[in-house]
């Protein structure tokens, strides 16, 4: 009966200090949560590359491209898409993949590059700083908005740990101003303190006239239930309608987590594999121009690696693209099939003229 007792009691005492720990881990995780404003004004970085001045006529080439902070190679997969993988690369192979992917942006040497997942300071990564990795690629400045920053993420086992991350815009041409606007996030405390602050980076480049080419930068959401990716989706048209009434030119692009409602995707859904929601674009179909095309996917599932696996097996998306203002005038859009070697994304590569 004594030895019942005791334990018991330890038993007790074990439970006690787990749930003490947990407790301090989550009061640490609320004292250090990031907790951005609604609207915080961003650093415009000089980097070394010639400054180019924007007139109306002049065409521009964009490149926009989630790179999964180089680790969500053909290699990877993830748990958040069922998968196994947390550190999904070895070092060696986050700078393969950083490597390649700098190759293909100076093949396609855009004016304006729009990254998203591009990782500053975290254990998934190896601490790479990444931003640096593209300023010396002729670009005249850049911006970086954090839009993941956890001192912790204690989830799943391993843990994720350091996380800080965001999304990044280059441009060879002069840039007026850069704006980070926080998304409604739909997720609450204590979830709150280790997920995504997702947000717009808007980046300002004057146009000969007075007139402003708007860019905004953008990685919506893709865990929630579904609100969450329509209050996001609301937001970004109501800035973009705010920017077209004052005559300026706006491109919105990147990482939508969503298919728009205008474009058929003929990818069969597989079960167990995530899915992404569908942003209803008729409201606004006279307003703007929404570009995604179906001919390539520009994401695919990372419930299981690629490499070495049945390519069908796997769920592939089209939930990367752009918004254009009406006065653009769009040359030409394509989404390079790269077969995700070095990314879970595909890059896409437009070209527009000022109108």
């Amino acid at each position: 009966m004594k030895g019942v007792k005791k334990f018991f009691k330890a038993l007790f005492a074990i439970i006690l200090v787990l749930v003490v720990l947990v407790a301090a881990l989550l009061v640490w995780l609320t004292i250090v949560e990031y907790r951005p404003q609604p609207t915080e004004t961003v650093a415009v970085q000089p980097l070394n590359g010639q400054t180019k001045k924007l007139s109306t006529g002049d065409s521009i080439k964009l490149v926009a491209w989630n790179i999964g902070y180089a680790a969500l190679g053909d290699n990877a997969d993830f748990f958040m898409d069922g998968g196994k993988m947390v550190y999904s690369a070895d070092e060696e192979r986050v700078r393969t993949n950083i490597n390649a992917i700098i190759s293909e942006v100076k093949a396609q040497d855009p004016d304006i590059l729009l990254l998203q997942e591009i990782d500053v300071n975290s254990d998934r990564s190896y601490h790479m700083n990444q931003p640096r990795y593209f300023e010396n690629l002729g670009y005249s400045n850049s911006a970086f908005a954090n839009n993941f920053k956890v001192e912790f993420a204690p989830f799943p086992i391993p843990p994720m740990g350091k996380i800080d991350s965001g999304i990044a815009t280059y441009s060879k041409f002069a840039t007026n101003s850069a704006t980070r606007v926080q998304l409604p996030c739909p997720f609450s405390w204590p979830i709150r303190t280790f997920n995504l602050k997702r947000c717009l980076l808007i980046t300002r480049i004057p146009v000969e006239g007075g007139k402003e080419l708007v860019i905004v930068n953008l990685h919506l959401e893709a865990y929630d239930e579904g609100e969450g990716k329509a209050a996001q989706a609301q937001m970004l048209m109501d800035v973009f309608r705010e920017e077209t009434a004052k005559g300026n030119y706006v491109i919105a692009g990147g990482d939508f987590n969503q298919s728009f409602s205008s474009v058929t995707v003929n990818y069969p859904v597989l079960p167990k594999q995530w899915q992404p929601g569908v942003m209803d674009v008729s409201p606004f179909k006279n307003e703007c121009q929404f570009v995604m095309d179906n001919k390539v996917p520009t994401c695919r599932s990372l419930y299981a690696p690629r490499a070495g696996n049945d390519p069908f097996s796997l769920q592939y998306y089209i939930i990367d693209g752009f918004i254009l203002s009406n006065n653009i005038k769009l040359e030409s859009y394509e989404v390079r099939d790269l077969s995700f070697e070095n990314s879970d994304h595909n890059p896409q590569i437009m070209k527009i003229t000022l109108k």
